[in-house]
């Protein structure tokens, strides 16, 4: 799923290419992907690209007084295309979500395609006149880029649940996923496991470090980078998320992985542990 630092990468990159270019023909592809109807998407069309944005993990494309909003969630991306297909998508063959054709004063005429990979379609598209209308972003909890070390230590202070979980809470921090909570807690030297409210004033300080760090060197990995290679600058910079069964770069213990549900989560024993290896559901059921 694309995080904070790619997702403030793709507004970067919209902000560089779309913004000052007017909004031509949107293609819906899958029409599973739109949640609003009102404003319809038709009203984006012959309106000017005046800003881009990013909102926690959702990409949003200004056009006046108009927003179009997008949460790529797991299998989500945003392409841009120089020579896009003037004959309309055929709906629901391909990723293909949607399409918006643009015209830029160079008398160009780009496109943006957001796509989806896999069978499960979660990604979503909302045309509204005020982001807050988006439930998703009205209940972000302050950017985890923006929030200060205090905010972020009361944060702590007024949960119990482990850190992994209030890492990826939106309501709690906005724009952290599972790929680089991963990498915070493996920076910070912290379980996922343990207790947030538990922590002494040392560790939520290094913790907040950690997160700094780790999100401010992704950004700046990812800024200027083309769209297509955003998902490859990610991997590379991974020191344990989807590693498992590879050498910590840090200590050169093998990272182990924890899952559940639908996702898992890595980590190294001898950096965040103490040595102890966290308690696999999935291979605890397999042992029964």
């Amino acid at each position: 799923m694309p995080e904070l630092p790619e997702v403030e990468a793709l507004a970067g990159f919209l902000r560089e290419h779309a913004v000052g270019a007017v909004i031509g023909r949107v293609d819906i592809a899958a029409l599973s992907v739109l949640k609003t109807f009102d404003p319809p998407i038709t009203e984006l069309q012959g309106r000017d690209v005046t800003d881009a944005a990013r909102f926690g993990k959702h990409l949003a494309v200004q056009a006046g007084d108009l927003w179009l909003i997008t949460h790529l969630s797991r299998g989500g991306w945003l392409r841009w295309t120089d020579n896009p297909s003037a004959a309309p998508p055929k709906p629901g063959k391909g990723p293909l979500a949607l399409r918006v054709h643009f015209f830029t004063p160079e008398g160009l005429t780009p496109a943006i395609d957001l796509t989806e990979a896999g069978t499960k379609k979660r990604l979503a598209v909302w045309v509204v006149r005020d982001p807050q209308e988006v439930p998703g972003i009205a209940r972000l909890g302050p950017d985890a880029l923006a929030v200060t070390e205090t905010e972020f230590a009361d944060i702590m202070k007024g949960t119990t649940a482990r850190l992994k979980t209030v890492l990826v809470d939106q309501s709690m921090l906005a724009g952290i996923g599972n790929a680089y909570s991963d990498e915070i807690l493996h920076v910070a030297k912290l379980s996922p496991f343990a207790s947030s409210g538990k922590l002494d004033p040392e560790s939520v300080g290094v913790l907040y470090a950690a997160m700094r760090e780790v999100l401010m060197d992704a950004v700046d990995r990812s800024t200027g980078q083309d769209a297509a290679r955003l998902k490859g600058e990610k991997r590379s910079g991974m020191r344990v998320h989807a590693r498992a069964g590879l050498p910590c770069p840090v200590c050169g213990d093998t990272v182990r992985e924890v899952s559940y549900a639908e996702r898992s989560f890595q980590y190294c024993a001898t950096c965040q542990t103490s040595g102890k290896v966290l308690a696999d559901r999935r291979m605890s059921r397999l042992l029964k």
